[in-house]
């Protein structure tokens, strides 16, 4: 009888699934409602801006599914017994899957029992995937996270609490950045996960351009107004190359600025929105005075060429963005020796947003015990050296950072980002931030192309995310 409740619901989970909402997102992103290009925090080149809107009978049907997935569980040993098991995981493509399996095969080697099978999909399958896999009981046992994403999946159930097993471990916590942990803190007493990386912002320039523009390499001390008329002086349109990019992006853009000029994007209660306070407007008019200067490919060009291909290409002096790029362009042997790092410009105070990668695990796994185990390695100092060495991503794990800057020795100035977490702030993730944040062309479009005013769009916004913060 339990048995076929389940497959019943299993059966209503997938049509509602099937017909449910996904991220309407890809590489780069593109709004429904304008062709301007938003970029969002690039994780190995990938664009994460996206709207995640999940209705609440698939929640329902996922609460009810993830008690069937529970009763199904076996022992959950985790090859304890002697039985081998096998896991997955899933993560999006890019660069650091080399790193991720080289993990899942170091901690096998260490557990002979828990094989972990690495399943890796493009950006926008990824997401839709998951959501649908979630849903239907079909998730991956392990997988990755954004703080931006992980509510829905935390409210319906979705995910393996972790508590126990770090308690057991005696895991320090002190060792990973607070400000990460607390982005993934949904107030329930649960811990769904340990961050894998962390990133923070800084400007990358081509130091090719400054010089052919005869123009000083930035310094540490920068400022908004030195960084708007370094852009100037390296424009040059004959030539087809911009000072920077300006691109309607908020982790690597104007989240950061709104920091900077002393404002915020999200009340402290985290039940208003304050991207409409005169601070805030400050923040956002730094890039649409870069816009209005001709100092930036327009939104269009950007669309059509994200502002990282154009940086590689030699288009843009500099690119305000964050340490995920790294490897990449360390890896364009013939662009590399161009490549430098500055740190971000000060407006009222320097400021950076940060965030990063949770290692979750699926509540419908057969296997939690395995799962848990698993997660708790592939967030831990082994892996976080792993990661480090192939130059990849930033670890959170606290360390590892030398051997990271030691994975790319000509980069001599990506201290930088390390630096930049003693003025980091979280990312702003209020509510269901997928969806909001997946508004932001529809609301700030004008503004970066001077159709509307700053306050003008920046109210609108306002309205529209507090909208979604009121959800419940």
């Amino acid at each position: 009888m339990a048995s076929s409740l389940c497959g019943q619901i299993q059966a209503l989970s997938r049509r509602l699934t099937s017909t449910g909402s996904i991220p309407h997102s890809s590489h780069p992103t593109h709004s429904n409602n304008s062709s301007p290009v938003v970029e969002d925090r690039h994780i190995e080149g990938e664009t994460m801006n996206k709207r995640w809107l999940t209705s609440t009978a698939v929640v329902a049907a996922a609460v009810l599914l993830a008690s069937c997935s529970g009763g199904n569980a076996g022992d959950g040993s985790g090859g304890e017994s002697g039985e081998k098991v096998t896991i997955t995981y899933g993560v999006w493509a890019g660069t650091q899957t080399p790193a991720m399996k080289e993990i899942a095969q170091a901690f096998t080697e260490q557990n002979p029992n828990i094989v972990v099978k690495v399943e890796e999909r493009p950006w926008p399958e990824y997401w839709s995937t998951l959501q649908t896999g979630a849903a239907g009981g079909t998730a991956p046992d392990a997988f990755w996270m954004l703080a931006q994403n992980i509510r829905p999946y935390a409210a319906g159930g979705q995910l393996l609490d972790v508590t126990d097993q770090i308690e057991k471990d005696g895991v320090d916590l002190e060792k990973y950045p607070q400000a990460v942990l607390d982005l993934y803190d949904q107030g329930d007493g649960k811990i769904y996960g340990l961050p894998k990386d962390v990133d923070t912002n800084a400007v990358w320039y081509n130091k090719a351009i400054f010089d052919a523009a005869g123009v000083d390499y930035p310094s540490e001390d920068w400022t908004w107004e030195d960084y708007r008329e370094t852009a100037k002086k390296l424009t040059d349109a004959s030539k087809g190359v911009w000072g920077t990019a300006a691109p309607i992006d908020y982790q690597g853009g104007y989240y950061n600025t709104i920091f900077q000029a002393g404002g915020k994007v999200i009340s402290d209660d985290g039940k208003t929105a304050e991207i409409g306070s005169p601070e805030a407007q400050k923040g956002i008019e730094f890039w649409t005075n870069l816009q209005a200067d001709g100092s930036s490919p327009t939104l269009k060009q950007l669309s059509d060429t994200e502002a990282e291909t154009m940086f590689e290409q030699g288009k843009i002096g500099m690119y305000m963005s964050g340490s995920y790029w790294a490897l990449k362009m360390y890896d364009n042997k013939e662009f590399a020796p161009n490549v430098d790092v500055a740190p971000m410009p000060i407006g009222e105070k320097r400021a950076t947003v940060t965030s990063g990668i949770l290692n979750v695990g699926f509540s419908g796994t057969k296997h939690p015990e395995a799962v848990k185990k698993f997660l708790l390695y592939a967030s831990g100092e082994e892996a976080a050296e792993i990661q480090a060495k192939s130059g990849a991503v930033l670890p959170a794990y606290e360390g590892a950072e030398k051997v990271w800057m030691a994975a790319m020795p000509e980069f001599t100035n990506l201290q930088v980002f390390i630096d930049a977490k003693e003025y980091s702030v979280p990312l702003p993730t209020e509510g269901n931030a997928a969806e909001w944040q997946g508004e932001q062309t529809k609301y700030l479009t004008g503004a970066w192309e001077g159709t509307t005013t700053v306050a003008d769009a920046t109210a609108q916004y306002a309205d529209a995310i507090d909208k979604v913060l009121a959800q419940k």
